[in-house]
C-alpha cells in the first residue's frame, strides 16, 4: 500500500457529498441547507430514484440556487446501494477526489462532516461510527439498536473485520479506494452494501479509519429500514463468512 500512503499526504481534493432519497421532500432542504453551511467547499450530489412525493423537483429548486448542488435524476426505487454505486460512478466521472455517503433524513449530522474529512486525510477510509467511545445515538428505538449493533457484531465476527460500525452509513471515501474495491460487482443493498464496501476495503489492505458520531432518529418521514433489507445482509453476510472460513482452509491444506 505504498501508493497509498504517498495519496495521504496530498490534499483531499475536490469532495462530493452523495445523499440518495425517495420520498424525503421534508428533509432535502434542511439537510442540503446544512451541508453546504458545514462544508461550503463541497459539492452536493442528490441521487433520487424518481420520488413521488416531489423530492426531484425540490432538489431542483436547490441547484438552481446553488451551482454546488446537483441532482442526479434516477429512473426508479432500486435501493440503496444502488443510488450510491450510482453516485460514486457520477462523481469519480466528473473528477471528484473524495466521494462522501450520507442520509437524507437527518440522522447524519452535517456539522461533523469536517471531522470525517479531517480524518481522510490520513486514511483511505473513514467511518462515522457510532459504536466506538465518543459516538452514540439519539431517540432510537431499542430494536434499532440491537439491530445494529448485533448487524455489526455478527459481520466483525464473521467475516474477521476489525471495525465497530460495519453497518453505518456516513462514510468519506478517496476516489482510488472506490476504484480498488470492485464497484461493477457489487451487488448488496441497505445494511448489506454497507458491510460490504468496509469488508472489501480492509480486504484489499486500504487503511479505514472509525471516528465518533452522534446518530439522530428521523424526525420527517418514514424509514426505509424493512426485513426484507435485514433478511439479505443476514445471508449475504454469512455467505461471505462461510466462504472465507473455507478458503482459509483450502488454503492451510493446499499450503500444508
Amino acid at each position: 500500500m505504498n501508493d497509498a500512503r504517498e495519496r495521504r499526504r496530498d490534499p483531499l481534493g475536490r469532495v462530493l457529498v452523495i445523499i440518495p432519497t425517495y420520498n424525503e421532500v421534508d428533509n432535502i432542504r434542511p439537510v442540503v441547507t446544512r451541508v453546504r453551511a458545514a462544508v461550503p467547499e463541497a459539492d452536493v450530489l442528490v441521487a433520487d430514484d424518481n420520488s413521488p412525493d416531489g423530492t426531484g423537483k425540490a432538489a431542483d429548486e436547490l441547484a438552481a440556487d446553488d451551482e454546488r448542488v446537483r441532482v442526479l435524476h434516477r429512473q426508479g426505487k432500486e435501493g440503496l446501494g444502488a443510488a450510491y454505486l450510482a453516485g460514486f460512478h457520477w462523481g469519480i466521472e466528473h473528477g471528484y477526489d473524495v466521494l462522501v455517503e450520507m442520509d437524507a433524513d437527518g440522522s447524519h449530522q452535517p456539522e461533523e462532516l469536517p471531522r470525517l474529512l479531517t480524518a481522510l486525510k490520513g486514511a483511505d477510509l473513514v467511518l462515522g461510527s457510532r459504536w466506538v467511545p465518543g459516538g452514540r445515538v439519539v431517540n432510537w428505538p431499542r430494536y434499532r439498536e440491537f439491530l445494529s449493533r448485533g448487524g455489526s457484531t455478527y459481520s466483525r465476527f464473521l467475516l474477521g473485520v476489525p471495525l465497530r460500525d460495519v453497518t453505518g452509513g456516513f462514510r468519506a471515501f478517496r476516489k482510488e479506494t472506490l476504484l480498488g474495491l470492485g464497484m461493477d460487482d457489487v451487488a448488496s443493498q441497505g445494511y448489506c452494501f454497507q458491510v460490504d464496501l468496509a469488508h472489501r476495503a480492509h480486504r484489499a489492505g486500504y487503511q479505514v479509519v472509525e471516528v465518533p458520531i452522534t446518530f439522530v432518529e428521523r424526525e420527517r418521514g418514514d424509514s426505509k429500514m424493512n426485513r426484507d433489507i435485514v433478511a439479505e445482509a443476514l445471508w449475504r453476510v454469512t455467505a461471505w463468512g462461510v466462504r472465507s472460513r473455507v478458503n482459509q482452509v483450502l488454503g492451510r491444506r493446499h499450503t500444508g
